[in-house]
């Protein structure tokens, strides 16, 4: 079993835009890179789960969501870094049409994403990470059994007030990653 990093998307990784799935519209938190390629050197798998409720809305589609995670993974090796995979929910129980009206497990709050990449990618989630900027990223990581931190970037800086006393809240996602080696290696 291996240990992993999972990483919310918008607001950890890259820039809050409200449904993001433009190209021309990602951008890197500054650090981002850095901080995933220092993950992946320290032995861990890093994995992105984020909801992607658009998609339930009909914003934009899966492609469009492809397209764009595969632009984040060009721009990461260009950065001598690398996502090991990405896992989203396109649902969204009110405000969802057709096959994405649904209650499903996977959107964050609950831990369905995570318990999906830890079977297929074979993550021990006790040895585990969540972040994100959201208390919804933290109570997914804590149902899935992980340990985790909150980013001020985001939403982060207004929802650390609700984080509970033992969940670190660090500045941006380069503290979080040097957090993570220095106490687990």
């Amino acid at each position: 079993m291996r240990r992993a990093v999972f990483l919310d998307r918008d607001g950890t990784i890259n820039e809050e835009r409200n449904y993001l799935w433009r190209v021309e519209d990602f951008s890197f938190i500054d650090g981002a890179a850095e901080a995933i390629g220092l993950l992946k050197g320290a032995g861990f798998l890093v994995v992105v789960v984020t909801n992607q409720s658009g998609i339930g809305r009909g914003l934009y589609n899966e492609e469009d969501l492809d397209r764009l995670h595969r632009h984040m993974q060009d721009e990461l090796g260009k950065r001598g870094a690398e996502v090991d995979a990405c896992y989203f929910c396109p649902h969204h129980p009110q405000h969802g049409t057709g096959e994405y009206g649904v209650e499903c497990d996977c959107r964050k709050p609950l831990p369905g994403m995570l318990f999906r990449a830890a079977g297929e990618l074979g993550i021990n989630l006790s040895a585990s990470w969540m972040i994100g900027d959201k208390l919804a990223d933290m109570e997914a990581g804590l149902a899935a059994g992980c340990r985790t931190m909150m980013v001020r970037t985001g939403y982060g800086a207004v929802e650390a007030a609700g984080v509970p006393d033992d969940v670190p809240v660090v500045d941006d996602l380069l503290a979080a990653a040097r957090f993570i080696i220095d106490i687990q290696g």
